[in-house]
């Protein structure tokens, strides 16, 4: 995170005592720099306000748009388990949202086996008016993971359809399904 803020520093003091006349950066590169110069702010915001539930870890430090979210919920059906979350910011950031995806197998209403993820604030346009708009941020994006194991969960609207049909039937049933899948695929 640190090395990206001196990068972004060196290349404007480059560029302000450069005596060969600037070219004009493409349209791309100046959207990457305003993402990158956003996500400086955002990344150091959020990995101070998070739940405790919740870690970030980013695989390479000067790659600000791309890193994991480990969420260990301390309640609810998932408790005692260890998920990972893969989280990539598009070069349109703050504009569009994430993209994120779950990596660990679960049984959930509103995560997918496939890792598809359903919450409103992920989708560039939302029919409850909740979805992604540019004054979100990274932070309201790892809060509302976190509380996909908590006060989000939603079986009314779920996108796996089949796990919230389950807990309709049979909840004892699918909170030991759930385990099995913590068990098997999402143990600390």
């Amino acid at each position: 995170m640190i090395t990206l803020t001196k990068r972004l520093k060196k290349e404007a003091e480059s560029r302000n005592n450069s005596s060969t006349p600037v070219k004009h950066e493409n349209h791309a590169s100046k959207r990457i720099s305003i993402r990158d110069k956003l996500l400086v702010k955002e990344v150091q915001e959020m990995e101070q306000t998070i739940p405790s539930t919740c870690r970030v870890k980013f695989e390479n430090p000067d790659a600000l748009h791309e890193f994991s979210v480990i969420i260990q919920p301390d309640e609810g059906f998932w408790k005692n388990g260890k998920f990972l979350f893969h989280v990539v910011i598009n070069e349109d950031y703050n504009i569009s949202p994430p993209t994120v995806k779950c990596l660990t197998k679960l049984w959930h209403p509103n995560i997918s086996e496939e890792g598809e993820i359903c919450l409103s604030l992920l989708r560039q346009n939302s029919i409850d008016g909740l979805g992604w708009a540019p004054t979100r941020k990274l932070k309201d994006v790892v809060w509302g993971l976190n509380s996909l194991f908590t006060d989000l969960l939603n079986f009314e609207d779920p996108l796996n359809i089949e796990a919230a049909e389950h807990y309709r039937k049979d909840r004892s049933s699918f909170e030991v399904k759930v385990r099995e899948y913590v068990n098997q695929f999402a143990k600390r």
